[in-house]
């Protein structure tokens, strides 16, 4: 026999000789395939994770250079639309095929999702600079809490309460800071939280519509449904006939095809694979984030104000965000059988 092929050999190359309790013994080592595939996965989740903190909170400045020079509702509407067919194509090709009470499930959330949630904030963007916006888009905790606990959903704790009121005070300064730069900003400020307030209505009505269970599908209904209904909009509204084809600028075009593309497509990719692999604390993680990425984008990028007061209201929101989910982790939420924990619907929180 050669001793070159021997088993006992073999397990000895491959790993290193210990003493246990005084006696020799041969510990395997990790294979050169299980450590690349380690290192493999390290890697897809350090991408995923820059993804959706890095994309989601990009997508506010996207969208203000977005709408320079394209009308809002034509804008998100377009985005959504294009975003919502290729993610539907995508869930058709895997055997997805929606059921009537689907679509219906899907047009109601693509009404508070994208035509309330989205149309509001892409038009507000115009008057409110895209730091601000996101800041105000992370008070949707805040809104889900208040309305899970008027639903019966959620009862507001100590810590929860004291959250909310941090929050309250942290919106209250970046309106005071933003009608001390123009008047009609303090429209745009009520836009975004109107757009918050609607998406977290969505959020909390989800787990009672008969929605797929098919990620891909669940998101892309919709999504189409939100964006048909924002381009129905926009044709009533006039933006259609409104919009200068011939005049929009290269940076609007690079703004809609971001938010398309990465913002749309890659990152929400990127947070389905998460939601699969990590738990959805630590995703949900990015809500944390993206305000962050958003102010300082916007300052560095397109010279955006970081005052004081910013600063201190940035703190004060993810401050009272902080606040609000430590609060529900100490009562017991109630909810009907058939309906998953707030935590879990809060899961499915999408950005701009």
């Amino acid at each position: 026999m050669d001793l070159n092929q021997s088993p006992h050999l073999a397990l000895l190359r491959s790993g290193k000789m210990i003493n246990i309790g005084g006696r020799p013994v041969i510990v395997p080592s990790p294979s050169t395939s299980v450590i690349a595939r380690d290192r493999r996965l390290a890697l897809k989740l350090a991408l995923a994770f820059v993804s959706i903190y890095v994309i989601w909170g990009s997508t506010y400045l996207a969208i203000q250079y977005a709408v320079e020079t394209i009308p809002p509702l034509v804008t998100v509407g377009v985005r959504q639309a294009i975003a919502g067919a290729i993610l539907l194509a995508w869930a058709w090709a895997r055997g997805f095929r929606p059921t009537r009470e689907q679509w219906a499930a899907g047009f109601v959330l693509g009404t508070f999702f994208f035509l309330i949630g989205h149309g509001s904030l892409f038009w507000a963007e115009q008057y409110v600079g895209s730091g601000l916006a996101a800041l105000l888009i992370a008070t949707e905790p805040m809104f889900i809490l208040v309305l899970g606990w008027m639903m019966g959903q959620q009862r507001i704790s100590r810590l929860s309460a004291l959250g909310l009121a941090v929050g309250v005070v942290g919106v209250a300064m970046l309106a005071g800071a933003e009608l001390t730069v123009k008047g009609s900003s303090l429209l745009g400020l009520l836009a975004v939280l109107l757009g918050s307030l609607s998406w977290s209505l969505g959020v909390v009505i989800s787990p009672r519509l008969k929605l797929p269970s098919d990620a891909l599908g669940r998101t892309a209904l919709p999504t189409i449904c939100g964006g048909v209904m924002l381009l129905a909009a926009a044709a009533v509204s006039g933006e259609f006939q409104q919009t200068h084809w011939a005049s929009i600028s290269m940076r609007s075009f690079f703004g809609l095809g971001y938010l398309i593309t990465l913002g749309s497509v890659v990152a929400f990719t990127a947070y389905t694979w998460l939601l699969q692999r990590v738990p959805p604390t630590l995703v949900a993680t990015h809500t944390y984030a993206n305000p962050i990425v958003a102010v300082l984008l916007g300052w560095l990028v397109a010279h955006e104000p970081l005052t004081m007061r910013v600063v201190l209201s940035s703190a004060a929101i993810l401050g009272a965000i902080v606040l609000i989910r430590r609060g529900e982790r100490t009562v017991r939420v109630k909810l009907p059988e058939a309906v998953p924990s707030m935590a879990e619907i809060k899961a499915s929180r999408e950005c701009a």
